[in-house]
């Protein structure tokens, strides 16, 4: 008889993460089993094998599949459940395919048909030392940085061609599924038989042929897809490339809250392979900690395409804007040029700053915290401007405090607003807009060919069609309001309006036209994250922002735990959280601060409240000691460690 410990993959107890079973057949780590919980069964994997306990055990029922998942992954699942201190059995679940018990008849996938014309570009002789540094170099993880249209995409297929030819498998992560068709398409002409391409859009029955594929491959494969697809379970995987890095889908908001940069560095190590992390606009923190820990930045000075000319535009100079409330003279004349030589347009809003922005029209004056130094925001309901980090507020100015005019606005852009404009300026041109409105037969990979190929006149989009796409009869990038972003509530805000215009900048240029143009529309101009954005001055951005984050104890100079509680009543939120902080504060050290609590960002979801605080410290062992030890173990509080963003 064998004895085994098994992880079931649904949580039967509290602090309880395996099993002892035993089974008259010798197994093996890895293997998925189904196994008697009480009176019914569950999946479970097999963590490791132990010797015959004290007490009576019960017997594993069956093997689900023969194969059984590679060690590093196991291994990896568990450091994931230890570092984002997050029960095994979460994590297991999301490794595995739904409906992993039932049977399922393989299918013919349908044959690619590319779109893109092929590429056989042979790399510079910076690409070539980009995929040596990155071959030779002893440290697992490497960050890949280069303006966009420095090739990156080039080294990416070149160090996997080097991993296949070895008999390795290599994994490549897009920050979400609106890129996959255009990856899928480049990697299809060097890989034709070995991609594997998994999304969340895929049905049930063929992400788990796809995950049936991975489990039993005998030769090494190229997986494609958003962040899931690092839990596909390749048996040697010797490259991962995480393109796009800087975005924030690779931080999962459900749990297991993980970063996937994180876990593609985890499951390379295991696997004794690469880790490549790439992007022309690198997070600040992923950046600053490279340099820390002597982690290798492998640099692309060159733009292979060529350089727009830009044209920034002054949102408070209302002779800018005879033509159009908000489309600027500028624009519209370059947008008019544009479709006239049959070139297309792309007018990117950020949606996600569309929350009104208070302001001064005549400085660009904002409010912010004193204490964190992030932006307040405007509650119209008590004229307040409330910063949802802090609880700090104050009533709304009506004169501004630093050129004393008496313009303080509120302004806020929505993307459908700008298509029912365009379509009213432009009656004959075909609009598309792309946004989360915009439904599966408007998204970006149903509709890549028509964007591709240029039948798209005017591309309306929020930061889905800012990441990464080529868009080669691209001659026109407008930015509606570039500062919108700014208003938010966090302290990445900054950084991520200077990634969002600088990515925006990089979609022209693709098809090596002589003239493209970036016209930027701003209310704050000399904003660095505006200023610097458009020029695609990335070093010089970082060293601003690294000395606020330094100022206010920020990522990378501190770790956070953001703590949320939910409840029916605003009243049961507040006593809950306050409770909660006070908790908090009788166990902090000198050098621990928490924020809050205050209301949530977004206060009010599907009728409940949200209240959060966050937990500030030097030391991240500390903040998972203080969520596991201070909040309440029930449904009505989450905590997350490392968060992407504090709204």
């Amino acid at each position: 008889m064998y004895y085994y410990e098994v992880a079931p993959t649904k949580i039967v107890r509290t602090n309880a993460e395996v099993f002892t079973y035993h089974s008259p057949d010798k197994l093996e780590i890895g293997n998925i089993v189904t196994i008697p919980i009480g009176k019914s069964s569950c999946v479970g994997v097999i963590i490791r094998t132990v010797q015959k306990p004290q007490f009576d055990t019960r017997a594993i029922f069956s093997k689900v599949v023969d194969t059984p998942l590679p060690a590093e992954l196991v291994e990896t699942a568990r450091w994931v459940s230890d570092y984002y201190t997050t029960p095994l059995a979460t994590v297991l679940s999301m490794l595995l395919p739904r409906g992993i018990t039932k049977q399922r008849r393989d299918r013919n996938t349908a044959a690619h048909t590319h779109i893109r014309t092929r590429t056989d570009h042979t790399p510079t002789p910076e690409q070539e030392d980009a995929i040596t540094t990155i071959q030779s170099t002893t440290s697992t993880t490497s960050l890949l940085f280069g303006p966009t249209g420095s090739g990156k995409t080039l080294v990416y297929k070149e160090l996997a061609k080097q991993a296949i030819a070895t008999g390795r498998s290599v994994i490549i992560l897009v920050p979400e599924i609106a890129l996959t068709s255009q990856l899928v398409d480049e990697f299809m002409q060097d890989f034709p038989e070995q991609v594997l391409l998994t999304h969340s859009k895929q049905t049930e029955a063929e992400r788990h042929i796809i995950w049936k594929q991975a489990l039993d491959a005998a030769t090494p494969r190229v997986a494609i897809g958003p962040r899931s697809a690092l839990f596909l379970p390749l048996q040697d995987i010797g490259l991962i490339v995480a393109d796009e890095m800087h975005e924030p889908s690779y931080k999962q908001e459900q749990a297991p809250r993980y970063s996937a940069l994180r876990v593609a560095t985890m499951l390379a190590h295991y696997h004794k392979g690469k880790a490549v992390l790439g992007s022309a606009t690198p997070p600040v923190t992923e950046y600053y900690t490279a340099t820390q820990r002597n982690v290798p930045i492998v640099t692309l000075p060159q733009r292979v395409t060529a350089t727009p000319r830009t044209h920034t535009i002054d949102m408070t100079k209302r002779n800018n804007f005879t033509k159009h409330r908000f489309l600027s003279d500028i624009l519209l004349a370059t947008i008019q040029q544009s479709l006239s030589t049959g070139k297309q347009v792309l007018i990117f809003h950020n949606r996600r700053g569309s929350a009104a922005t208070t302001l001064c029209e005549t400085c660009g004056w904002t409010a912010t915290d004193p204490s964190t130094g992030v932006p307040l925001t405007l509650h119209s309901d008590t004229h307040q401007l409330i910063s949802h980090l802090t609880g700090y507020s104050i009533k709304v100015p009506t004169v501004c405090p630093t050129c004393g005019a008496a313009n303080i606005i509120h302004k806020g852009i929505g993307t459908k607003l700008i298509e029912s404009e365009l379509s009213q300026i432009f009656p004959n041109k075909k609009i598309v807009r792309f946004d989360g409105d915009s439904g599966s037969d408007h998204s970006v990979d149903a509709r890549y060919k028509e964007l591709y190929d240029g039948t798209i006149d005017i591309i309306i989009g929020t930061q889905v069609i800012a990441k990464g796409i080529d868009l080669p009869h691209l001659n026109t990038v407008g930015i509606v309001q570039a500062d919108a972003g700014l208003a938010l509530p966090d302290f990445t805000s900054s950084e991520r309006v200077f990634q969002l215009i600088s990515q925006a900048v990089g979609r022209v240029g693709r098809g090596h036209t002589d003239t493209t143009n970036v016209i930027v529309q701003s209310y704050q101009p000399e904003h660095p994250a505006v200023r610097y954005g458009v020029s695609q001055q990335y070093l010089t951005f970082y060293d601003q922002e690294i000395a606020i984050r330094q100022r206010y104890k920020f990522p990378p100079f501190s770790y956070l735990l953001k703590c949320t509680c939910i409840y029916k009543t605003e009243a049961a939120a507040i006593r809950n959280a306050k409770a909660v902080a006070r908790s908090f504060r009788d166990m902090l050290l000198s050098d621990e601060k928490i924020l809050g609590p205050a209301p949530a960002f977004y206060e009010q979801q599907n009728g409940t409240y949200r209240w959060q605080l966050i937990v500030q410290s030097p030391r991240r062992k500390r903040l998972a000691t203080l969520a596991t030890t201070i909040l309440p173990a029930n449904n009505h509080w989450q905590h997350e460690l490392d968060p992407g963003s504090l709204l």
